[in-house]
């Protein structure tokens, strides 16, 4: 269990303070280059899912929050079930990095709308600000800035349907939480066999 509380604490600490960071320095669209023009902090907020994917209107970004809270609950419960059985260090891990990442977009859906006032091109945003958030609890917007740009280009005439096209890979924009997601699902996808076996 001490291995959980570590990860997890230590996934939302890095999280939180890149998130708080982007908000409090950065234009929204801002970019910064990290390494050339392959690795930008490129600052836009995502109203829906993972990887800047939308989901319904207003209605559609609550009940995605509730849908979170829920499965934060529900893999909560089930690492906690499992550390108690000493199950593998790896799935532990695995689970741990994908509760983090849950929590910390759940984080910003649920206060982000209240604590901040809004980004925008021509300004930064405040906290704490005295007119009030820039929305509703339940209604905040997660925090992307990670952009991979590795490869750009257009895509060969014969490929069909984007054959001509302009392409970019890693075109979506992710944050610390999301990573910690999708490390801790490949890890479950790749070594399932090995933590079934163990477990």
């Amino acid at each position: 269990m001490r291995l959980s509380i570590i990860i997890i604490s230590a996934v939302l600490l890095v999280d939180q303070i890149s998130k708080f960071w982007i908000k409090l320095s950065m234009h929204y669209g801002e970019s910064i280059s990290v390494f050339g023009d392959w690795f930008y902090i490129h600052f836009i907020e995502n109203p829906g899912m993972a990887f800047g994917l939308a989901f319904g209107g207003t209605i559609g970004k609550v009940l995605l929050t509730l849908f979170r809270f829920a499965a934060i609950i529900a893999i909560g419960y089930y690492l906690f079930k499992k550390a108690i059985k000493l199950p593998s260090k790896g799935f532990i891990i695995a689970i741990s990095l994908i509760f983090a990442g849950a929590l910390g977009n759940l984080i910003d859906s649920l206060f982000y709308g209240v604590i901040f006032s809004a980004s925008s091109p021509y300004n930064v945003a405040e906290f704490l600000p005295e007119a009030g958030g820039y929305g509703k609890f339940l209604q905040g917007k997660v925090v992307d800035m990670l952009y991979f740009p590795i490869v750009e280009g257009h895509w060969p005439n014969w490929v069909p349907f984007v054959g001509g096209d302009y392409m970019v890979f890693f075109r979506p924009i992710f944050n610390i939480a999301d990573t910690a997601i999708s490390v801790g699902v490949g890890m479950l996808i790749l070594f399932q066999k090995k933590y079934l076996t163990t477990n």
